[in-house]
C-alpha cells in the first residue's frame, strides 16, 4: 500500500501521450483531477473533474470543464484508482472514462512528478539594494496562532502551489551602475528607474539568455521608480517567446514604510517586500487580483469565480482587506489571518487550467452584450469620459492613438477616489471593436502595483490621464483603416463606472510609401518603443521609426517617432550590459549613456515646435505638455535656460489657444518663471 506517500502530481500515459493531474493530498488538496485526452493525432481535449473519495485509494467525479468546447468529448465521468500493488516511488493510476452513450475507456497513467508544472526563477539586484526572497514567519507578531514557525521562501510558496521550482544558477547577481552624471544634471538620480529603462533591461535579459527554460521568470530588485514611493512593482507580460516574464520590485517604495508605532518595523518591511514579490510574480501566472476575478455580465471567467476583498491570498491587497478602502488597520487584520498561500480558486487555476489558456482578448461576447448589464449606479456620482483632443475623432493611417481619460465628480458632494485610479490599468476594462469584426480587450504591456492613496474630488472637479491604446499584448489593436468603437469600464468598489462609447476612424493610406512602410511599422518592437516612450535595446524598431520620420516627415506619425527616439537622449539612460559568453549576470553591469543636447534640439524641438498645433493635436494635450516639460527641464539642466523659457512660452501659448484648464496654464507659467530665477 502507498497510503502514507503523497500521490498527487503529474501522471502520463505514454501509449496515448496523454496526461493526468491528480490533486487529492499534499499541500492544500483540492480533490480535483484534470488532464489532456487525445481524441486523435490532431486534437486533444483538456478536461477537469471534481472528485469524491470512494475508497482508500479511489475517487470518482463528473467532468465539468473541457477545452475546447467545440470538440465532441463523449465522456462525462471519471473513476480513478491508484494501483496499490505498485511501489511508493512509482505509483500507477487507472482511470476509467465513461459517458451516457459511450463505451467506457480505460487509461493507465504512470507517475511522473509530484508537481503539476515546472517553473524557473532568477533573482538579481541592482547595486545598493537587496533581494527579499524569504521571511521568518514569526518575526512579526501579527500572524495566525496556527501559523508554522519557519523560514518561508518564494520557492516554497510556489512549490506548495504545485510547481517544481528551479532557481537559475546565476541568481543573486549584484549589478553595478556605471557612468558619471553630467555636472549640470540635477533631475536624475541614477538609482531611479523608469518604465522604458526597466523594459529594456527585461528585453536584454531574455534576449541574452534565450535558451533558458520555458515558464521562466526574471525578478529584479531595484531601489525606486521615478514615479516615487507610490509604485511598489511592475510586471512585464510576455518578454520574448516561451511565456517568459519580467518583474521588478522597488524596495524603497511604500512597502518600506511601516506604520508609525509598529513595534516590529523591520519585520513589517521585510514581510511587505516579500508579499509584493510573490504578488507580482502571481500576476505572471495570469492570476487576477482577488476582487477582479469575475465581472458580472462582462464576459465569463474560465470557471465561475467570486470577486471579494475577503480573500486571504497573496493576490489580495492587505491594505484593502475586507473593506476595499485603504487602511493600515486592514493590513493588520489581513496578516493576523494570512497563512502565506493562494486561495483555492487560484490554486485550481494554477494547477489545472490548460497550459495554453490565456484570458486576454477573449471579448467576442461584447458583440451581443457589451457593458449593458454591468453593476452601474442608477445615480452615478462620478462620470468617466474617454475622448481625443481634436475636432473629429479621425486619425491618419499609421498615427498612434492615445485616449484622454477624464473622471469628473458630477455630484453635489465631495467624492473620495484613489489618486491612481486612472493609472491602475488593473482596475479598468477597455474594449476595442472594429466594425464587422469581433471585439478585443485592450491588454497593456506592463502592470503596476500602486499604493492606494485617497484624494478628494470636489463637485465639478476632474482628474485626467493619457493612455496609449494603439497596441498592447494583443498586438496592434488600432492599425487597419476603418471605424472603431471604444468603451471603458472603471471599477470603484462593487460598482462600475462606464464611459461613453467613442467612435474613431483610421483613414486609408495616402500613398504607396505609407503602405510599404506599414509592413515594417506594425511590429511588436515599434509598438513597445511607442508605448514606453523610447528604447535603446530595440534597435530594429528604432531604425524603422527613423525611416518613418525621414520618409513621412509631413505625416503625424513622424512626430510620435521623434518623441520616442529622442526621449532617451534627454537623460542618462540605463542599460543592462551582459558580456559575450556570460552564462549568467555575474559579470553584468548597468551602464548609462550621456544625453545628447545637440541631437535633442535638432530633432525633438523641431518635431514639437515647428507646428505646435499639429503636435498638440496628435499627441493630445497631456502628452504634448509632458513632452515639452521634459524638453524644457532637460535644456535648463544642461545650462540652456533661455531655450527652456522659450519652450514653456510656446507651450503656454499653444495650450491657451486650445482652451485647457487655468491651473494647467498656471503650472506652465510657474515653470517658466522658475527657469528665469
Amino acid at each position: 500500500m502507498i497510503m502514507d506517500s503523497t500521490i498527487s502530481g503529474l501522471y502520463q500515459d505514454t501509449d496515448n501521450n496523454s496526461e493526468l493531474r491528480l490533486d487529492v493530498d499534499g499541500y492544500y488538496p483540492l480533490m480535483v483531477a484534470s488532464g489532456k485526452f487525445n481524441v486523435n493525432m490532431a486534437t486533444s481535449i483538456h478536461w477537469i473533474a471534481d472528485l469524491t473519495k470512494t475508497g482508500s485509494l479511489s475517487w470518482e467525479g463528473g467532468i465539468n470543464y473541457q477545452n475546447p468546447v467545440t470538440v465532441n468529448f463523449p465522456f462525462t465521468r471519471v473513476n480513478i484508482t491508484v494501483d496499490s500493488c505498485k511501489s511508493i516511488s512509482n505509483p500507477r493510476v487507472v482511470v476509467v472514462f465513461s459517458g451516457l452513450e459511450q463505451s467506457d475507456i480505460t487509461h493507465v497513467y504512470h507517475f511522473t512528478s509530484p508537481h503539476f508544472h515546472t517553473v524557473e526563477f532568477e533573482y538579481d539586484i541592482a547595486e545598493g539594494t537587496e533581494a527579499v526572497t524569504s521571511i521568518e514567519t514569526h518575526a512579526h507578531p501579527d500572524r495566525p496562532a496556527t501559523l508554522a514557525n519557519e523560514t518561508l521562501t518564494i520557492e516554497k510558496v510556489y512549490e506548495r502551489a504545485g510547481f517544481e521550482v528551479k532557481v537559475s544558477p546565476g541568481t543573486g547577481s549584484v549589478i553595478s551602475i556605471t557612468g558619471a552624471a553630467s555636472p549640470g544634471e540635477r533631475f536624475r538620480d541614477r538609482s531611479l528607474w523608469d518604465d522604458a529603462e526597466m523594459h529594456d533591461a527585461m528585453q536584454t535579459f531574455w534576449s541574452r539568455f534565450e535558451n533558458q527554460a520555458q515558464w521562466s521568470m526574471w525578478v529584479f530588485f531595484a531601489k525606486l521608480h521615478e514615479e516615487g514611493e507610490s509604485l511598489g512593482g511592475i510586471m512585464f507580460d510576455d518578454i520574448g517567446p516561451n511565456h517568459r516574464q519580467g518583474t521588478a520590485m522597488f524596495n524603497d517604495s511604500f512597502i518600506a514604510q511601516a506604520p508609525i508605532g509598529d513595534g516590529n518595523a523591520e519585520a513589517w518591511v521585510r514581510r511587505m517586500r516579500f508579499w509584493t514579490a510573490v504578488h507580482e510574480m502571481g500576476h505572471a501566472f495570469n492570476l487576477a487580483h482577488a476582487w477582479q476575478k469575475n465581472i458580472p455580465n462582462f464576459g465569463s471567467s474560465w470557471v465561475p469565480l467570486e470577486n471579494s476583498y475577503d480573500y486571504l491570498s497573496f493576490m489580495n491587497y492587505p491594505f484593502l482587506y475586507e473593506t476595499g478602502n485603504f487602511s493600515d488597520g486592514n493590513t493588520v487584520n489581513f496578516f493576523r489571518r494570512f497563512e502565506y498561500r493562494f486561495s483555492d480558486d487560484e490554486l485550481r487555476f494554477m494547477r489545472h487550467a490548460p497550459e495554453s489558456f490565456v484570458q486576454m482578448g477573449n471579448a467576442n461576447w461584447f458583440d451581443n452584450h457589451g457593458f449593458e448589464n454591468a453593476n452601474v449606479s442608477p445615480i452615478p456620482s462620478l462620470q468617466l469620459e474617454i475622448r481625443v483632443n481634436r475636432p473629429q475623432a479621425i486619425f491618419e493611417f499609421l498615427e498612434p492613438v492615445s485616449l484622454e481619460l477624464k473622471l469628473k465628480n458630477v455630484s453635489s458632494q465631495p467624492q473620495i477616489v484613489d489618486s491612481h485610479i486612472l493609472d491602475d490599468l488593473d482596475e479598468m476594462i477597455i474594449i476595442i471593436k472594429k466594425d464587422k469584426q469581433s471585439a478585443r480587450q485592450f491588454i497593456p504591456y506592463a502592470r503596476h502595483c500602486w499604493r492606494s492613496h485617497n484624494q478628494v474630488l470636489r463637485p465639478g472637479e476632474s482628474i485626467y490621464k493619457s493612455l496609449f491604446i494603439s497596441a498592447g499584448n494583443n498586438g496592434w489593436d488600432l492599425a487597419e483603416p476603418g471605424y472603431y468603437t471604444l468603451q471603458m469600464a472603471l471599477e470603484k468598489g462593487e460598482e462600475y463606472i462606464l464611459s461613453n462609447a467613442l467612435r474613431i476612424r483610421i483613414t486609408p493610406p495616402k500613398n504607396y510609401d505609407e503602405e510599404f512602410l506599414a509592413q515594417d511599422y506594425f511590429c511588436e518592437d515599434v509598438a513597445r518603443i511607442l508605448n514606453f516612450k523610447g528604447s535603446l535595446f530595440l534597435s530594429k524598431g528604432n531604425d524603422i521609426l527613423r525611416e518613418i520620420s525621414a520618409q513621412l516627415s509631413d505625416r503625424r506619425v513622424a512626430i510620435h517617432a521623434e518623441v520616442a527616439l529622442e526621449t532617451p537622449m534627454m537623460r542618462h539612460f540605463k542599460q543592462l550590459v551582459v558580456p559575450e559568453g556570460a552564462s549568467n549576470l555575474q559579470q553584468a553591469k548597468i551602464s548609462t549613456h550621456d544625453p545628447d543636447v545637440k541631437q535633442v534640439k535638432e530633432k525633438l524641438s523641431k518635431a514639437l515646435l515647428d507646428n505646435k498645433t499639429t503636435a498638440a493635436e496628435t499627441l493630445g494635450n497631456i502628452n504634448f505638455k509632458a513632452s515639452l516639460d521634459r524638453l524644457s527641464d532637460f535644456l535648463a539642466d544642461m545650462g540652456e535656460k533661455h531655450e527652456a523659457v522659450k519652450v514653456q512660452e510656446d507651450l503656454l501659448k499653444t495650450l491657451s489657444e486650445r482652451g485647457v484648464k487655468k491651473r494647467v496654464l498656471e503650472a506652465c507659467q510657474a515653470k517658466k518663471e522658475k527657469y528665469q530665477q
